[in-house]
């Protein structure tokens, strides 16, 4: 593990990774070069506590949240959200996709919370060329306001689809997080600390970080292959995450560390508690890990023609279906994040694994860089 970080930092592919493997009550890390190729950052190594943008990692933590409070009976699965989110009730379906917003019919059944944590609410990303597909450009211009308004702006479009359709990535987890702060009267940061991050001891995870711990703090990189000296900055320690920000996005705007990440996978392995503290019961860790894409529903979503075919989704996080590379076993969970972060467990191995990494999409599952860590976390295996 340790050659293969060292040789895409000694490329200049990234300034620094980290890779943290947990199996059988051990833990084994390793890390290596800096948090930035420019400024402080350059002479700062990259440690179990540096901190980095999760991005698209915070779906299962949100989905883990909205389970405790399904546990304290405070939202139910097959219940439409209509009554906390009533800006999504009553909605309209676009009978054309890619059509104009005016043509729709109405939904078959309103959207419920299962809906939200499958992403099969009816809406969600759109990949186009601006002005191309008009629900697309509209998605686009929802922004990131507050909760609130940004719920009602989601309310006033049409569905892309019927709810229950077919998966769509993104806006499920940001409605999610909505749903969240209203059930529990409380800001969506203010629940997810209450419920999800104290009881773990998950100091540094949030959706901004404070002033005292920005030299923890990793730049992000675009995902242009050019050398070290032409790598260009996304987001540095004192851009879009230095300050509470006015959207908390469920569907990607958590800061983590390796250390704080590895208690909440800690804590799913083992069936919802790490370290004596409990934060769901063992059948909610089952459900939320579980397959629950039919396979209509998996043969015509994904980002890409069989994209489905070895893996699914549960709640908030994908779920493997069937081992063909060297890597995560069939019932194996977990996510990846825009700037390269990854995480599985699998539990048939009793193993976690977790890769730091702040470079746009070096984690792209079609990328050497992601096939390799998978193939160097599952060859150590020797029993």
């Amino acid at each position: 593990m340790r050659q293969l970080l060292e040789r895409y930092v000694d490329s200049g592919y990234v300034p620094g990774m980290l890779a943290v493997l947990a199996r059988h009550g051990q833990v084994h890390t390793e890390a290596t070069g800096s948090l930035a190729f420019e400024g402080a950052g350059a002479g700062v190594p990259m440690a179990g506590d540096t901190i980095v943008r999760m991005t698209s990692m915070t779906k299962p933590i949100v989905a883990a949240c909205a389970m405790t409070l399904v546990e304290d009976c405070l939202l139910r699965l097959d219940d439409p959200v209509d009554d906390l989110l009533p800006e999504l009730s009553g909605m309209r379906v676009l009978t054309d996709p890619g059509g104009s917003l005016e043509d729709t019919v109405p939904a078959a059944r309103p959207i419920t919370l299962r809906d939200l944590l499958t992403l099969t609410l009816g809406t969600g990303m759109v990949p186009a060329e601006p002005g191309t597909v008009p629900i697309s450009d509209a998605l686009v211009a929802l922004g990131e306001p507050s909760l609130d308004e940004w719920v009602g702006r989601l309310g006033a479009l049409p569905l892309v689809h019927q709810p229950g359709e077919r998966w769509m990535y993104e806006t499920g987890s940001d409605a999610t997080g909505a749903l969240i702060a209203r059930a529990t009267g409380k800001s969506f940061g203010e629940a997810l600390r209450e419920r999800i991050f104290e009881p773990l001891g998950m100091k540094d995870t949030a959706f901004s970080v404070s002033a005292d711990r920005l030299d923890r703090f990793a730049t992000a990189y675009e995902a242009d292959d050019g050398p070290a000296g032409e790598a260009r900055v996304a987001d540095g320690p004192d851009g879009l995450w230095s300050t509470p920000p006015v959207f908390e996005g469920g569907g990607g705007g958590l800061v983590s560390t390796a250390d704080d990440y590895l208690a909440f996978a800690s804590a799913l392995l083992a069936g919802g508690t790490h370290r004596g503290e409990r934060i769901l019961s063992r059948p909610s860790v089952s459900l939320m890990t579980s397959d629950h894409l039919t396979p209509a529903q998996r043969a015509v979503s994904g980002f890409g023609p069989g994209y489905f075919a070895t893996t699914s989704w549960g709640f908030g996080l994908g779920v493997v279906t069937r081992r063909t590379d060297l890597g995560p076993s069939a019932g194996s969970y977990g996510w990846i994040g825009l700037y390269g972060t990854a995480w599985y467990n699998d539990p048939a191995e009793d193993l976690s694994a977790i890769l730091i990494v702040q470079r746009a999409r070096a984690g792209d599952p079609r990328r050497p860089m992601r096939k390799d860590f998978w193939t160097a976390v599952y060859q150590a295996i020797d029993d």
